[in-house]
């Protein structure tokens, strides 16, 4: 059985969505979720969505930039190895834990830590 206020709850949610909806229509744009975005208006879930989206193809373009860097440090181990030197340079992974810090603060040194794991293994 729907109480009262469960039932008031439904039809103002019926009418915001109704409402946004037709807004939506008149304008021609896509209805945006202010649920899904967490906003309260459907102007600031608009651009949270957009935001999102932007940050989506951001992060596509950073793991093609860390799968190339990968296969950069590939190549660079492997002509260390077969030259008869290790795999790993340390000196050299410092300054890029150097440059990451230098740039980003403390979170930078833990990321490069990531990079440098994700191209040449565990040490």
């Amino acid at each position: 059985m729907t109480t009262a206020t469960e039932a008031t709850n439904t039809e103002a949610t019926a009418r915001a969505t109704s409402t946004e909806a037709t807004t939506h229509e008149a304008t021609g744009t896509e209805p945006v979720s202010t649920e899904r975005t967490g906003a309260r208006t459907a102007e600031a879930a608009g651009v949270i969505t957009g935001a999102r989206e932007r940050i989506d193809a951001l992060d596509d373009r950073i793991i093609g930039l860390v799968q190339e860097r990968m296969a950069v440090s590939a190549v660079i181990q492997r002509e260390r190895i077969a030259s008869g030197g290790r795999r790993v340079n340390l000196s050299r992974e410092m300054e890029v834990l150097g440059h990451y810090r230098d740039a980003l603060g403390k979170p930078g040194t833990s990321l490069a830590m990531t990079l440098l794991e994700l191209c040449r293994g565990r040490i």
